[in-house]
C-alpha cells in the first residue's frame, strides 16, 4: 500500500543497502510469521512480511509493505500492551507480549508478540526491528466494555454481593482506556509513538482482559527460535556488503566518537518532520551529525550511510564563502540561532544556494543538546522569504526548528550532564 514511488523506493532500500542480493529469497524459506520494520522511515513502517504473517492476517503483501503495524489492532485490543511495545522500542531492547489482535476479515486472535532490535555493529544504532506473531490456540474469552458496565451495575447494586465475588473478580485486570477523542489513532504499535501520553486513569470503561491467556512456554520458545533464525540470515547476508548486523550494540568508544546515535524513538519523531535538515551533536568531536531527515538526503543525494557520523562541512565547496561560515561557527560558540544564504554542493557536485537556519536544540534541563540545522533551496529565488501555500520560508523552518524542540525535550528528557 504505497503512497509514492519515492516510499516505495525507501521501503525496498531499507534491506537493499545493509543487506546483499538474495536476502528476500532467504527470508522467505522461514515458514514463520514475522515482519521486518524500518525506524528511520517515516511512520516506522513494515519493509518486509513474511509469507507466515499474510496467511495468518489475510491481506496480501502489497497491502502491508510501507504501513505500520498498528492497522493490526482493534476495538478491543489492550493499550498497556501497545504502550509495553512502544517503551521497548524507545529503549532499544526486546520484549514478549500477548496482545489481540484482528485480521483482514475482521477476527479477533490472540498472539504472542515477539520484538527485537537489529543493531548495525559500524554504527552502533538501530536500523532494524523484528517481530514475530505467534497465534496463541487456546484462550478464554474476551470480557467487553459491555461485560465490565454491567459488572460495575451488579457491584454497585450490592456490596455483600460484590465481596462474595471477590474472587471471581480477582481474575479480571482493569485497564482504563485512552480518551475517546484520542483513542481512534492512538497509534503507538511498533514505535509510532506520541510526543504525550494521552491515556488517563479516569474515563474506565477500558478494555478488560483475562489472566488465562497466557502463552504456552512451547509458543515463546517457537518465538525465540524465529527470532534466532531471521536475525542469523541477516548477519550472514550483512557481512557480504561489509554493513555487518548484530543483535546487540556495540559500545566501543570508537564507535561512539565515529558514529554517534540516538534513540529509535526520538528517530521515530524526528522522521515525522516534513523538513529538510540535520541535527548535530556539539559535545562529540567535530560536531557529527547524529540525524538526517528525508528530505535533507533527497536535497543533498547524499545516503544515510554517508552523512551520520560526518560534520556538515562535506556541503562545502570552492566557492563557499568563508564569512558566512564564521558566522554559524560564532552563532554555536553564543548558543544562539542564525540563518543565512550559503552556496553549499550537492554529491554530484551541483551548487545550490541554501537558506540556512541553525538553533540550538535544549534538553529538559535547559543545556543544550543538539544543533538543528534546517535547509531550504532557493536557488533561482530573489527573495529569500518567498510564500509558499501561505508560509514563508521563515515560517517553514522555525516550524521545523519547534517541532525538533519538542520531540528532543519530550523523548530525551533532561539527559546527561557534559
Amino acid at each position: 500500500m504505497w503512497s509514492g514511488p519515492s516510499k516505495q523506493k525507501q521501503v525496498e532500500e531499507s534491506l537493499n543497502n545493509p543487506y546483499s542480493d538474495g536476502i528476500r529469497e532467504a527470508l522467505d524459506q522461514f515458514k514463520y510469521n514475522f515482519v521486518i520494520t524500518d525506524p528511520f522511515l517515516m511512520d516506522h513502517p513494515i519493509v518486509y512480511a513474511s509469507e507466515g504473517f499474510l496467511k495468518m492476517t489475510g491481506y496480501s503483501r502489497g497491502e502491508v509493505l510501507g504501513r505500520n503495524s498498528r492497522f493490526l489492532q482493534g476495538a478491543d485490543t489492550d493499550r498497556r500492551s501497545i504502550i509495553e511495545i512502544r517503551e521497548a522500542i524507545r529503549q532499544e531492547k526486546s520484549c514478549q507480549v500477548s496482545i489481540l489482535n484482528y485480521k483482514k476479515d475482521g477476527t479477533s486472535f490472540w498472539n504472542f508478540f515477539h520484538l527485537a532490535p537489529v543493531f548495525s555493529q559500524d554504527q552502533g544504532r538501530v536500523i532494524h526491528f523484528i517481530g514475530v506473531q505467534t497465534p496463541i490456540r487456546k484462550c478464554s474469552r474476551l470480557c467487553t466494555s459491555k461485560d465490565v458496565e454491567n459488572d460495575s451495575m451488579m457491584q454497585h447494586g450490592s456490596s455483600a454481593s460484590a465481596n462474595s465475588k471477590g474472587n471471581a473478580s480477582n481474575n479480571l485486570i482493569f485497564f482504563g482506556s485512552c480518551r475517546r477523542e484520542l483513542c481512534r489513532d492512538f497509534s503507538v504499535d511498533l514505535g509510532h509513538s506520541r510526543l504525550q501520553n494521552s491515556c488517563t486513569e479516569d474515563d474506565h470503561k477500558g478494555r478488560v482482559v483475562k489472566h488465562a491467556c497466557e502463552a504456552k512456554e512451547s509458543a515463546k520458545q517457537k518465538a525465540k527460535a524465529a527470532i534466532s533464525c531471521v536475525m542469523s540470515e541477516l548477519v550472514l547476508f550483512s557481512k557480504y556488503t561489509g554493513k555487518s548486523v548484530s543483535d546487540t550494540r556495540c559500545d566501543s568508544a570508537d564507535l561512539v566518537r565515529v558514529a554517534p546515535s540516538i534513540s529509535s524513538s526520538l528517530t521515530i519523531a524526528l522522521s515525522r518532520i516534513q523538513q529538510s535538515f540535520v541535527l548535530v551533536d556539539p559535545h562529540l568531536p567535530e560536531m557529527p551529525i547524529v540525524h538526517a531527515s528525508n528530505s535533507f538526503l533527497q536535497l543533498t543525494g547524499y545516503s544515510r550511510d554517508e552523512v551520520l557520523g560526518k560534520n556538515c562541512k562535506f556541503l562545502q565547496g570552492q566557492d563557499t564563502d568563508q564569512e558566512d561560515i564564521s558566522k554559524i561557527r560564532q552563532s554555536i560558540e553564543a548558543e544562539q540561532p542564525c540563518t543565512v544564504r550559503i552556496l553549499n554542493y550537492r554529491k554530484d557536485g551541483n551548487p545550490f544556494w541554501n537558506l540556512l537556519h541553525t538553533a540550538p536544540v535544549r534538553n529538559a534541563s535547559g543545556k543544550v543538546a543538539f544543533y538543528v540545522g534546517v535547509q531550504l533551496d532557493v536557488t533561482g529565488m530573489e527573495d529569500n522569504n518567498h510564500s509558499d501555500k501561505g508560509m514563508t520560508s521563515q515560517m517553514k523552518q522555525l516550524g521545523a526548528v519547534g517541532a525538533v524542540r519538542v520531540a528532543v525535550r519530550s523523548l530525551l528528557g533532561a539527559g546527561p550532564s557534559k
